[in-house]
């Protein structure tokens, strides 16, 4: 898979403006809006490019403007701004029909008053205070899901959340095309890692497929010796190798038939279209290892990635790899394994039976082969590793019935000590705002044992995400009490309760 392209992607912007000052006005306002728009693109801060799309001074140019968003493959969310007071019942034919996600940027063109040169004809032309308030109001009246950056557009600060917006709209419009692929169904009674998947695609637009296991069985025994040795050559030169894993040795053809699982699933997929995946260690007939190493390297590669059919953390894998390309830290699934009780520096021992992206690794990751007690899967290859140091943000998806819930904890993430024994990739943090309340507040929310992790990320991409995708939304983070956040669910509650009668 290539890595996602931003620089084939657009965001709109469109300034708002009316004719009651003349025509003049509106060409100072349109080169006025040329200019942040291209200061915006040089700052080198936004991963998707700015495309002025005009002043609108009327009704049907605003809702032709915004048809055109909707139409448009490139085009993955629109910016407004009120440079001049722009009556707001002129946008609500188009706001009724636009469907992509809007950002209302409240800026204004010159950073400070002239005080000794405003007039009444720069009042007149430099009225953001005065149109946001309007446009504000009719997005507030129609109830439309939006974005509000408050800030001057030369500042570092406004363009960092524009910046935030923009790579969540680029992973919204991810979600709307994707298609993952499920190898078995959830494992035996487990119930948080299902849900409804015909509202999972009216929610988020991505579509869950079944695949037997069998028809992977052929993609992987149809790969050559010249193909497994060409991929054994890459890792080699990305991985240290356990002395009875290296070329030649003992446990040599287990890293082959890894290879071999690596080269037709990544196939398969590409065959399918889909772009995340789910694998099951009770259903592997015809395969001869489970396919943790396969999954290790394919969520490098950005392929979403759930275990035991958690099809949910598959698409959020996915979808956090999208927001966080070209950021350090890098991210993956994670599980909850054990805790380590100590005090105020309890923690949570993250890791899986396999499936853990190397690029979390804190050192070069180690090829290893041993026996998984568990399911059909047998003796297995693996990348083995500890995740490094650093804050990051954990999140969940679950179906609560009546709607879904996406929970965002803030971590941090500690050294581990030698793990001898334990030869799997892991990661050891801490929740905040402190192992009980972080901990605690994750089971009052119904959180899974599954997660998608991030250093790449923080709670505003997860934020953006649910307002976008018209979710509940439950942060814990430094700031959450467990008397706070009861009240929260109970609230919430109640307005999804009503909402609903209301529809």
């Amino acid at each position: 898979m290539e890595n996602f392209i931003f620089d084939n992607l657009e965001i709109w912007f469109v300034t708002g403006a009316q004719l009651l000052y003349g025509g003049d006005a509106v060409v100072k306002v349109d080169a006025h809006s040329n200019e942040i728009v291209k200061g915006l693109n040089a700052s080198g801060k936004l991963p998707v490019q700015v495309l002025y799309k005009g002043t609108a001074n009327s009704s049907d140019e605003i809702a032709e403007i915004l048809r055109a968003a909707n139409d448009s493959k490139s085009c993955v969310g629109v910016i407004t701004w009120m440079h001049t007071f722009s009556p707001a019942k002129m946008w609500i034919h188009g706001l009724l029909d636009y469907k992509k996600p809007l950002l209302h940027l409240h800026t204004q063109y010159n950073a400070e008053i002239p005080w000794n040169e405003i007039d009444m004809d720069f009042m007149n032309l430099n009225q953001s205070a005065h149109g946001d308030r309007e446009f504000g109001h009719i997005t507030a009246r129609l109830r439309k899901a939006r974005k509000v950056v408050v800030g001057y557009w030369k500042d570092a600060a406004t363009q960092a959340k524009i910046a935030t917006w923009m790579r969540v709209c680029a992973a919204w419009a991810d979600s709307q095309n994707m298609r993952i692929i499920r190898f078995g169904d959830n494992m035996n009674n487990v119930a948080v890692t299902d849900g409804d998947k015909v509202e999972a695609e009216i929610r988020f637009g991505y579509h869950v497929d079944n695949a037997p296991i069998a028809k992977l069985v052929s993609y992987v025994d149809a790969v050559s010796e010249t193909e497994i040795n060409t991929l054994i050559a890459e890792y080699q030169k990305l991985y240290d190798f356990a002395d009875n894993c290296k070329p030649g040795a003992e446990n040599h053809c287990y890293v082959r038939d890894a290879a071999a699982q690596e080269i037709g699933l990544r196939r398969f997929l590409e065959d399918k279209k889909a772009t995340a995946f789910t694998t099951s260690f009770d259903e592997l007939a015809g395969m001869k290892q489970l396919m943790g190493f396969a999954s290790q390297r394919l969520m490098a590669e950005g392929y979403g990635f759930g275990a035991e059919g958690d099809w949910k953390t598959a698409a959020l894998v996915r979808t956090m790899w999208v927001m966080g390309q070209g950021l350090p830290g890098g991210q993956s699934f994670l599980e909850d394994y054990t805790l380590n009780f100590d005090g105020d520096n309890s923690t949570i021992l993250q890791a899986h039976m396999l499936e853990i992206n190397p690029q979390i690794a804190a050192k070069r990751p180690r090829i290893e082969v041993h026996y998984l007690g568990i399911g059909d899967s047998g003796t297995c290859a693996r990348l083995v590793f500890q995740g490094h140091t650093g804050d990051g943000v954990a999140a969940t998806v679950v179906d609560m019935g009546n709607r879904f819930r996406m929970i965002v904890n803030k971590v941090d993430v500690k050294n581990t000590k030698d793990l001898p024994r334990l030869p799997v990739a892991c990661a050891l943090w801490k929740p905040l705002p402190n192992f009980e309340i972080g901990a605690g507040a994750w089971i009052l929310g119904g959180g899974t044992h599954h997660s998608s992790f991030s250093y790449a990320l923080n709670e505003e991409h997860l934020e953006d995400f649910a307002e976008i995708a018209d979710i509940e939304l439950l942060k814990i983070d430094e700031n959450t009490t467990i008397d706070k956040f009861k009240f929260e669910l109970k609230v919430n509650e109640v307005y999804y309760l009503l909402n609903k009668a209301l529809k």
